[in-house]
């Protein structure tokens, strides 16, 4: 299956933040984003979340990103916060309730083909005793 998918990562850059930094937080999470430096924020924009979702099935929090990634969900597409900091780390966490100071990474995917669902699937499958269903 091929999908068809825009994803978009948007990160404000604080006064006491180095950009190359909040740039860092972002590729190592979607290390084939094409990173846009603005005034006080970053645009990133991709076509994939494969790393992504190596991370997800690695840290063994694919429900997490299930419940991040339906309760974002909206049309053809779906969004969600991840904590900056830990992006810096290579982590994937992902930021619910009150924001931090630094603020989150905003992530916004919208999917071309075949239909959101299914993406959610192929990136984040639904699991049993913690383990996915293939």
């Amino acid at each position: 299956m091929i999908y068809s998918v825009d994803v978009e990562i948007t990160a404000p850059v604080n006064d006491t933040e180095v950009t190359g930094r909040v740039e860092e937080a972002i590729t190592n999470l979607f290390p084939e984003a094409d990173v846009e430096s603005h005034p006080g924020e970053l645009l990133a924009t991709a076509h994939s979340m494969e790393h992504f979702s190596e991370l997800l099935r690695e840290q063994a929090i694919l429900d997490t990103a299930r419940g991040a990634f339906f309760g974002g969900h909206e049309g053809d597409a779906f969004g969600f916060e991840l904590k900056k900091q830990a992006a810096l780390r290579g982590v994937v966490n992902f930021a619910v309730g009150e924001g931090s100071e630094l603020g989150e990474l905003h992530v916004r995917v919208r999917v071309n083909d075949p239909d959101v669902e299914s993406f959610i699937d192929h990136v984040a499958p639904p699991t049993e005793d913690g383990q996915p269903i293939e």
